[in-house]
Formats: structure tokens, sequence, C-alpha cells
């Protein structure tokens, strides 16, 4: 891994070796970093903020010894993947999805997004239901229960999303990677649990997502998603994305979310099932914060394999 100017890192620190393969593939006009692992019927894992492809090291083998083809992507942006300057609005994030399932070689795929990913796997369903055969959403409410939220609950999902407000500021990604991305940090221990943030394992996983944010332009593609959500509530393309949106999902949908969430309030994500006209699953999990699939991994890959299964 080179070092270059202004404490940024080059895209190599995170091709980690493991019991996995790295490819690129192109998909919808972009390249993406794709880790794969496994042979079967194909599970896409899609990472949240503040995260990359890692978010998954610990799920990405176990789900391909349970019999499946594992991939966890870099979402646009982030990561080794393609950093474009636009491209991060909920309709072109989703057609990343439909491209990386057809790109990969598959009919059709289980998607399991965490956090942003998950938002993503919720309007990737809507938009391409013939492409995502079953979905697993964690710690996301549907995007349309997300926003009805932040404006209806001003001392709950308002006052939580207000770090992604900040995100709104101009060249607030300088904020983000300033003293080696310390900021990162600050995120993962606010919204994670206090049995993970106290444990072994947080200071290691901190220290990876600090260093994958500081790669050349990674914190502006991570926050453009952002600052198109709020910015699209007043644009015309933002209504649409709404009007869209309220077709219900055909998809089954497996929803998993933390107890002590403090980013996505567990009252705000249980109204989601109302979207959703497949059979729909929603499980609270004690002692989880915002990144259930690091927090209760064990768990959560019972569930992802059960309804993938299923």
């Amino acid at each position: 891994m080179t070092e270059q100017r202004g404490g940024a890192v080059d895209e190599s620190c995170v091709l980690t070796e493991g019991p996995w393969t790295h490819r690129f593939v192109g998909a919808n006009g972009s390249r993406f970093h794709v880790v794969e692992a496994g042979t079967g019927p194909m599970v896409l894992l899609l990472h949240g903020f503040p995260e990359h492809w890692w978010a998954w090291h610990d799920v990405l083998p176990a789900v391909a010894d349970a019999g499946f083809r594992a991939v966890a992507v870099d979402l646009r942006g982030y990561g080794a993947s393609d950093k474009p300057p636009r491209g991060y609005d909920g309709y072109t994030l989703a057609a990343d999805v439909a491209g990386l399932i057809r790109g990969l070689g598959e009919r059709s795929a289980t998607v399991v997004g965490t956090g942003a990913g998950g938002l993503i796997g919720w309007t990737a369903a809507s938009f391409h239901p013939s492409l995502v055969r079953r979905l697993v959403v964690l710690g996301a409410p549907h995007p349309l229960r997300l926003r009805a939220a932040i404006f209806a609950d001003p001392r709950g999902q308002f006052a939580a999303a207000t770090p992604a407000l900040k995100f709104q500021l101009p060249r607030y990604e300088h904020v983000l990677t300033r003293d080696d991305a310390a900021a990162v940090e600050e995120m993962l221990r606010r919204w994670g649990g206090p049995r993970w943030v106290d444990g072994p394992d947080f200071a290691a996983y901190a220290r990876r997502c600090r260093e994958a944010m500081r790669i050349p332009q990674a914190a502006f593609c991570a926050l453009e998603g952002y600052r198109w959500a709020f910015r699209s509530v007043l644009r015309l393309h933002g209504y649409r994305f709404v009007r869209l949106m309220q077709k219900p999902l055909v998809t089954p949908t497996l929803q998993l979310h933390g107890a002590l969430d403090v980013a996505s309030l567990p009252r705000t994500a249980q109204g989601s099932g109302r979207y959703v006209t497949a059979p729909y699953e929603w499980r609270l999990l004690d002692d989880v914060g915002h990144f259930p699939h690091v927090e209760a991994r064990d768990v959560v890959l019972g569930e992802i394999l059960r309804w993938a299964k299923s």
C-alpha cells in the first residue's frame, strides 16, 4: 500500500487476500470491485456507510461454505470500484445492482444489504423485481419510511439523521478524512452497539474503514448518495422516485434491525412491511446497533442462509 499526498492511500489497501477471489466487473457503465467465493445460487452482499466490501469478510466465506456463490461488492464510489463524479441517485444505484447481477452472469440473486446498502437493496428490489430473488435488509428502513419519519418524528429520526444533515455542507468530505479519517471511527463508535464497540474486534475494523475512506475521492462519493437523498426532496426526479417506490415489493423480504440502532431507529424501520406484498418477516436483534453484520455475525449469517434457502 502506498501513501499519497495529504494522507490518502492507494486502492490496493482493500485488496486483502483470503479465501476469496478479487475481480473487476463492468456494470451500468462503471467498473466494480467484487470479492467472491463458492459456487451455487448467488448471494450479493451490499455494504453500508462508512464501510466497504470488508463489512462481509466473515460472512462471505461462511455463505460460500453453505453452498452459495457469495459476492461482496465495493459500491459505486467506495473501495476499489470506480468513483465517477455522478450517479449517486437512487435510480442509478439500483441499476448498479441490476447490472452487477447480469454482469456476473446470473439471472437473479438473493440481495443482502446493510445500512445504506440496505436502502439500495430496497430500491433494487422495487425497480428490478425479476433480478432480486430474495431480499435481506439490515439496519435500513424502507426509503419511504425513512423519508416520512425524518419529517414526522423531529425528536426521533430527524435528530438521529443529524450527522447525515452535516453531509450536505460543501467540502464536508475533508472533515471526514481529517486526522486519518478519525470521523469514520467516531461514527462507527456512535452508531454501533456498546458490546461490539467495547469488544476486541472494533479497533481493527475501524482502522480498515478509516483507511478505505482515505482512498482519493472515496469520501466525496460516499457523501453524494446522502446529498442526493436530501436534495431530491425538493426536485422533480425525487418526486418521481417516491411515486415509483410506492409500488409494493413482490420480493420475499427479511428485515433484521438492531434494537440499539441510533442511526435508523427501530420505530422508523418497523413499518416497512406495509410496502411488501410478498412473504415478509421482521426480527429485532437485542443488544445490537447499526451494524448487525459485524455485531451479531452468527445470528445474521444464520438468517441469511435460512432466507436464501427457503
